[in-house]
């Protein structure tokens, strides 16, 4: 997965950066940045699929999406050590990481080539698929701008499906709360000005911890998946308590002008004083729910959409990127509170209409139909 590291480290943080960057690169970074996400992710997520069956596909889920995640936890780390007590960030220190990101990125790629293609008969899906495969072998083949248009038609009739309707409400939710926990909740502590001269190094701590909430998510739902007799609802629900409960305390931790406050910080109050301690307990809560919801969509992305997931994955990335960037967009003009407000309703609301969506194919399922046929 192309991901940066270091990201919540690196989002909206207020350290000095020597030399003057040009703005005009930053955005062009971040638009290939966004071009290079979206097709990987959509590739993973039919490599996923190709490569699980119905008893495998959570368990591979939860691997995948703690092994994704270790670069938030080794990333911040890094960060967190190499650059404690820096007011000033040196354009060697810069390269530094930016080289590391690009040998990453690159060993990442090669990787990608070396996945298998597995057996047929190991192919979610591949029963019901097999007999028109071989008839697809015997045509001739497309040209790739003719696939592209046909994914790109097929990611269309997706997107008005009643499953997947129900399941971008979800989706939506888990921009929002991307976008909380990568960007504005480190600025929220770096902004704190009660907790003193370790208000920035506290950035890089909550990223490391945000890290291990992920990794111990997925990694604990990657295994217990395969004797989970109850489905996805039961940690999709823990995943929706558990940020219910961060949502809480940090709306009582943190003073509401956090995220807008000026470079200087605020002075403000909360409603308790400020706590280091609760500030990373969230962090590891933020990151604990997040792995719920994420490793559940893949899940059930991958089981419903077997027979072709890449439409699927690609729309489930388009709501998401969109809600993300309309999250930080907002971020930076609405008080603390209101953003909290907005992802308690998008999440209440998402975790009732993924429900509804894994109880409608367990009833398929119980009627002796196909799981995907819904």
């Amino acid at each position: 997965m192309y991901t940066s590291p270091t990201r919540p480290y690196f989002s909206k943080t207020r350290r000095r950066v020597s030399g003057e960057p040009f703005t005009w690169s930053f955005y062009t970074a971040s638009v290939f940045i966004g071009i290079a996400a979206a097709v990987l992710w959509t590739a993973q997520g039919n490599c996923l699929t190709i490569n699980s069956d119905e008893h495998t596909i959570g368990r591979n889920s939860g691997i995948f999406w703690a092994l994704l995640q270790s670069s938030l936890f080794f990333g911040n780390l890094y960060i967190y050590f190499a650059w404690q007590g820096k007011t000033q960030i040196s354009e060697g220190d810069r390269r530094t990481v930016f080289i590391a990101l690009t040998v990453i990125s690159l060993v990442g790629t090669v990787l990608f080539f070396l996945i298998r293609k597995p057996d047929s008969e190991n192919i979610l899906g591949e029963d019901e698929s097999s007999d028109d495969q071989d008839v697809e072998v015997n045509e001739p083949a497309q040209n790739n701008m003719t696939k592209a248009v046909d994914a790109f038609k097929k990611s269309l009739k997706l997107c008005v499906t009643k499953e997947m309707l129900l399941l971008s409400i979800t989706t939506a939710y888990t921009g929002l709360e991307l976008t909380f926990f990568s960007g504005v909740y480190g600025t929220c502590i770096g902004a704190v000005n009660t907790f003193g001269t370790e208000e920035k190094s506290l950035i890089g701590l909550s990223g490391i911890f945000i890290g291990i909430g992920e990794i111990l998510g997925g990694s604990l739902f990657g295994l217990l998946s395969k004797n989970n007799r109850f489905g996805r609802n039961p940690v999709v629900l823990l995943g929706i308590l558990v940020h219910f409960v961060a949502f809480y305390l940090i709306f009582l931790n943190m003073p509401a002008d956090a995220p807008i406050a000026p470079l200087e910080g605020t002075d403000s109050s909360a409603y308790i004083k400020p706590s280091k301690e609760v500030a990373i307990f969230c962090s590891l809560l933020l990151g604990l729910g997040d792995s719920c919801f994420n490793t559940q969509l893949l899940s059930i992305l991958g089981f419903l959409y077997s027979e072709d997931s890449a439409p699927a994955f690609a729309v489930f990335k388009f709501v998401q990127s969109i809600c993300a960037a309309v999250a930080f967009f907002y971020s930076n003009y609405l008080l603390l509170h209101w953003q909290l407000l907005l992802m308690v309703i998008f999440g209440f609301f998402g975790t009732v209409s993924f429900f509804t969506v894994e109880w409608e194919a367990a009833a398929v399922v119980a009627r002796g139909s196909d799981y995907r046929s819904i």
